[in-house]
């Protein structure tokens, strides 16, 4: 499905967050508190969008991950591509299962994942493989799509997602999996706010806080690794 959206995914997210997503990603690195010596794994990195916020960022190193080939082509395509400020790292692809991670344990200094746990099978196994391969101080960062609290922006965000974005990016993207069917309801079957939390706190994250932006609509979740 990821597969057969991938030549127009960063199109699609774009028009259909209303150019936010961008600015939503940039929130997460700022939220990560990264260092100049902090090496980054992004889980889920699509064609690399978050990762190369990290790398903006002045992350020392950045390692993407994701399940789909495809993605990740693009994704190399757009780290050769762009042109970068001396000392800025060149974020690295490898394909993997973010619920078998092939990092050894205490690795990174940050895992991210933006608008990808909802797709994982057993979101709770991912988040344990994330706090396994973080060092001691280490920070977990999630960016996931939520349902705003109030009632008539849910409603409006409801409309909007369930009937108007489903068909103007199947009809954008030319796809014919299903995959802009599937994804708004993803966002509705998917664990709450406080459930995502409860979760963090069961794979062993303390001082978990949660950020929302633009009404709601996307959460950034912190979590940390006791030192």
């Amino acid at each position: 499905m990821f597969a057969a959206i991938a030549h127009r995914y960063d199109l699609n997210n774009r028009v259909h967050s209303l150019w936010r997503d961008q600015a939503w990603r940039r929130a997460a690195v700022v939220l990560s508190q990264v260092q100049p010596t902090d090496c980054v794994l992004d889980a889920a990195c699509g064609t690399g969008d978050l990762a190369e916020a990290f790398a903006a960022a002045g992350a020392a190193e950045v390692v993407g991950v994701d399940f789909t080939s495809q993605m990740l082509t693009l994704a190399e395509h757009k780290a050769q591509r762009l042109r970068r400020a001396p000392g800025i790292a060149v974020p690295r692809y490898k394909q993997a299962d973010v619920m078998d991670l092939p990092f050894e344990d205490a690795n990174f200094d940050i895992v991210s994942i933006a608008f990808g746990i909802r797709n994982v099978t057993d979101p709770a196994k991912a988040l344990r493989e994330f706090r396994r391969v973080l060092r001691p101080d280490g920070r977990v960062v999630i960016l996931e799509f939520s349902q705003p609290r109030n009632r008539v922006l849910r409603l409006l965000n409801s409309i909007y997602c369930g009937h108007i974005m489903p068909f103007t990016a199947t009809l954008l993207s030319g796809d014919r999996s299903g995959a802009y069917r599937y994804l708004p309801k993803s966002v509705a079957s998917f664990a709450d706010r406080q459930a995502l939390i409860d979760m963090l706190a069961e794979a062993g994250f303390v001082n978990i806080t949660q950020r929302p932006m633009t009404f709601g609509v996307c959460v950034a979740y912190l979590g940390h690794v006791k030192s």
